[in-house]
């Protein structure tokens, strides 16, 4: 063995060679290798002969400094040209680069573009990523709000869109200076935030399928019910400038991913996304309160004079924002001294009216309805308004199509003059017309939150809009109710065979009379159309059963949105909520069902049944089985129409 003087000695002298060797590798010159340049040019100019377009990228400055990135496409010849904007969080340039090609409709075919109509007008096409998002400065926060309690900083969507159109009539030569505002569900949203203190020079706005209120029937709750489903969209849309972070799946079957992560604030929390602001907020809000209602554009909007043409569009069976588009109308029409708010009704998907509108899921409607809709209601009002051209007739103040008969109206109002009929939820699982009710009597069944009712037939798909990887999801509101009219966990009461049409144009309102063993519980009502038991001309159709409307309300806000309180157990109580607005004919050898359940899954969380002061942190002991009764005092308001014309 070594004596430490030795190894104290060898160390030294392994540290002066280590050091040595060092020195010289630095005094060694490196190698010297014959010049190879690179064959990449330091920036490359693409020719565009024979494109029909020229296309640019510039960021322009906001009034506190920061860039937004947009992107400018203008028609080649165009002079006295209309610009057409979209603001959104989707990346803008990908939604102007849909194919490698030198033809305008082609780039812009897809999402975010009503591209026949753009190039058909001739209208410069000018799309921009807002603060925070891909190529734009700044900080993103999901919705931000208008400056005020919730904003403390001087900036917002609708500053940065007045900044913008400023900027966009000052820099391009070829505009006329008139500027329209476009856009579907978030870049929806940014055009009604445009009608807060518009810029003179914005003419037109086409808010489609918008975000309008994100508690009360949009994105994220449903009358209190968290809409669970988005966790994948809120992850990857907040978490990095890019949309880089990419939610997983973990299951073929959504439900069952659903189902093993427990709440919906453990399966965040496996995924991370606690570290994501508006996670937290959501976490912290869920009950509406202060920060939901600043928030929700119906009544900002309400509180703005009507000055600018505005076209809200809305799709009947919209999955993501079936709330907003009419919520907007109802709150703005009153203040219309110039008949410059119009409203369009189809038979849509999120987004569908740019796409092709022959059929959604099984359902045909014997013509394409979104085309139909683009040539003869959004060509005109965005021709009239945006050049100027008084010749152009102006659109009526409401276009709907009417599902059933599959036509469409022009309207004056909506809803139309209708009157409310009770559709009573009776013995003997009938649904019956104006019946008197019976008080005592009820209908029963046993809620499980171990075996939630699925908000369609398993196994779920993913939440997405890639058919060729099997996601549903956009018509998903289409598919057939049968799967859950034959659960013991679901009540079902229907109509006799009608012998005459029956019509609904409005809201139908949900009014329950139910108790529940527990001290919390979800209702879920659906309003469904059951076609004759064989449909002749279309087999596959026989017995179909097509939810018209539905929604859900989580019982703790019954007396209130904003004040959470327990259930009393086994106690009849009154939950009156609304349903989304339908446009519908319940035709001769149909018949009228109304589903009533109280889980919707993996669509919303489950309700735990038990009180709990916050459903997101609900623990697995919180879950327990609950005996739900649905009174037959209980009826659906529908707005009946007189019997439809032919």
């Amino acid at each position: 063995m070594k004596s430490p003087s030795t190894r104290i000695a060898l160390a030294c002298a392994m540290a002066f060679a280590s050091l040595a060797h060092a020195q010289n590798a630095q005094q060694t010159p490196a190698p010297q290798y014959p010049a190879l340049p690179s064959e990449t040019p330091a920036e490359f100019n693409a020719p565009t002969v024979g494109f029909n377009y020229t296309k640019r990228s510039v960021m322009i400055p906001m009034r506190d400094g920061t860039r937004l990135n947009t992107v400018i496409i203008v028609p080649k010849g165009a002079q006295n040209a209309p610009i057409l904007l979209t603001r959104t969080p989707y990346d803008a340039s990908s939604l102007t680069s849909h194919a490698e090609s030198s033809d305008l409709e082609s780039i812009l075919s897809g999402y975010d573009n009503a591209a026949d109509v753009i190039v058909q007008g001739g209208y410069i096409r000018v799309v921009q990523d807002v603060r925070g998002k891909y190529g734009s400065e700044g900080d993103y926060v999901m919705n931000r709000p208008l400056s005020g309690p919730l904003n403390p900083t001087p900036v917002d969507h609708s500053t940065d869109t007045y900044d913008t159109i400023d900027w966009l009539v000052k820099n391009i030569l070829e505009t006329n200076g008139r500027v329209g505002i476009i856009g579907i569900s978030y870049d929806g949203f940014l055009p009604l935030m445009a009608l807060v203190n518009p810029h003179p020079a914005l003419k037109a706005a086409v808010p489609m399928n918008p975000m309008v209120d994100g508690w009360m029937g949009d994105d994220w709750f449903h009358h209190g019910a968290f809409r669970q489903i988005n966790l994948s969209y809120i992850m990857e849309q907040v978490v990095t400038r890019g949309n880089t972070a990419k939610w997983y799946t973990s299951n073929y079957d959504d439900y069952d991913m659903y189902m093993r992560a427990g709440s919906a604030g453990a399966l965040a929390r496996q995924r991370g996304l606690e570290q994501s602001g508006f996670w937290r907020k959501l976490v912290q809000h869920p009950s509406y309160d202060s920060f939901w209602q600043q928030q929700a554009m119906d009544k900002i909007l309400a509180k703005q004079p009507v000055t600018v043409p505005t076209l809200l569009v809305h799709s009947l069976w919209d999955a993501e924002d079936i709330y907003g588009p009419v919520a907007v109308y109802k709150a703005i029409k009153p203040n219309d001294k110039n008949n410059l708010v119009h409203l369009s009704l189809g038979p849509w998907n999120h987004g569908g009216a740019i796409g092709d509108g022959s059929s959604l899921g099984a359902i045909k409607f014997g013509s394409d309805t979104a085309l139909y809709w683009r040539q003869a209601v959004l060509r005109p009002f965005l021709d009239r308004n945006l050049k100027g051209n008084e010749a152009t007739p102006d659109i009526p103040t409401v276009t709907a199509f009417e599902t059933g008969t599959n036509q469409w109206r022009n309207l004056g109002a909506w809803p139309s003059a209708s009157k409310p009929v009770a559709l009573r939820l009776a013995a003997g699982q009938k649904a019956v017309l104006g019946a008197a009710a019976d008080a005592r009597a009820y209908d029963e069944y046993v809620s499980d939150p171990s075996k939630p009712v699925p908000f369609r037939q398993r196994p779920i798909p993913p939440y997405g809009y890639d058919e060729a990887k099997g996601q549903s999801w956009p018509r998903w509101m289409v598919d057939d109710q049968r799967e859950a009219s034959g659960r013991t966990d679901v009540a079902v009461f229907v109509s006799d065979v009608l012998s005459a049409p029956v019509k609904i144009s409005g809201e139908p309102v949900a009014n329950l009379v139910a108790s529940t063993s527990g001290t919390d519980s979800d209702w879920v009502v659906k309003l469904i159309d059951v076609y004759p038991d064989q449909v002749g001309s279309n087999p596959g159709m026989g017995g179909y059963q097509l939810m018209i409307s539905g929604d859900i309300f989580r019982g703790r806000y019954r007396e209130g949105y904003d004040k959470p309180k327990p259930l009393a157990a086994n106690k009849p109580l009154s939950y009156r909520f609304g349903l989304p607005t339908a446009n519908h004919v319940f035709l001769p050898g149909h018949r009228i069902m109304v589903q009533v359940q109280s889980s919707w899954f993996p669509l919303y969380d489950r309700n735990p049944q038990t009180w709990v002061e916050n459903i997101f942190n609900a623990k697995p002991e919180d879950y327990k089985k609950a005996t739900q009764r649905i009174y037959h005092s209980s009826f659906i308001e529908l707005p009946v129409m007189e019997t439809p014309r032919p």
